[in-house]
């Protein structure tokens, strides 16, 4: 049972905030909280320390803010999920956190069985995007551009795990809506990414409902 617990760091400044998240979390039984840090530096720290399954990062705080610490654990290939958790609303603080790596996004105010509900699915693939935010992201400039271009470079079993990307989908759904391994899926998004020079599956979605694929 214990390698099913998703396992959770605490990242923001407010101790406060971390004692509720915390509280909100201790009665899940497949959600265990191994750490907390008041900053991003520390957060990364404590990331690469007891490398987590899912980060929950707040945006604003002092010293390094999140979306610094999301840029240092990319470049680290840390391979923890990151959940913003976050008191903004405005596009302009929560899309550089997607853009800059993070699967998801929760307002501090979440009901609790949301939050717990937000750390499942981003631990099993799943990208949270509001249609507020999503819009705003299709409005930019299209990350590591290219256009339509790419994708004459994808083969027809990878726009079809691109679709289902875009759909929301895990490894694991996708490999069972198209009767694949999930070793296998994973060598297909990885090649995705690659032929379209995306960085995440969150871009690879944005990319995929840009450019008319899936949802």
């Amino acid at each position: 049972m214990a390698e099913d617990v998703i396992r959770v760091v605490l990242v923001d400044d407010h101790q406060v905030v971390r004692r509720g998240l915390r509280t909100f979390l201790e009665v899940q039984d497949d959600i265990e909280v191994v750490g907390e840090a008041a900053d991003g530096a520390e957060g990364v720290e404590r990331a690469e320390e007891l490398r987590p399954d899912v980060v929950l990062m707040d945006v604003k705080m002092p010293g390094m803010d999140g979306i610094e610490a999301l840029r240092r654990l990319r470049e680290l290939e840390n391979p923890a999920r990151v959940l913003i958790v976050t008191s903004f609303t405005e596009q302009r603080t929560v899309v550089p956190a997607l853009r800059a790596g993070a699967a998801g996004y929760v307002y501090k105010d979440v009901d609790p069985d949301a939050l717990a509900g937000a750390i499942r699915s981003v631990h099993a693939g799943h990208v949270l995007l509001q249609p507020e935010v999503a819009g705003a992201l299709l409005s930019q400039d299209e990350p590591g551009g290219g256009g339509q271009g790419r994708g004459n470079a994808l083969t027809e079993r990878e726009r079809e795990v691109l679709a289902l990307i875009a759909d929301g989908r895990s490894n694991r759904e996708i490999a069972r809506a198209l009767v694949l391994s999930e070793k296998t899926v994973k060598t297909h998004v990885s090649n995705i990414l690659m032929k379209l020079d995306l960085a995440d599956r969150t871009q690879a979605a944005l990319w995929a409902v840009r450019h008319g694929i899936g949802a």
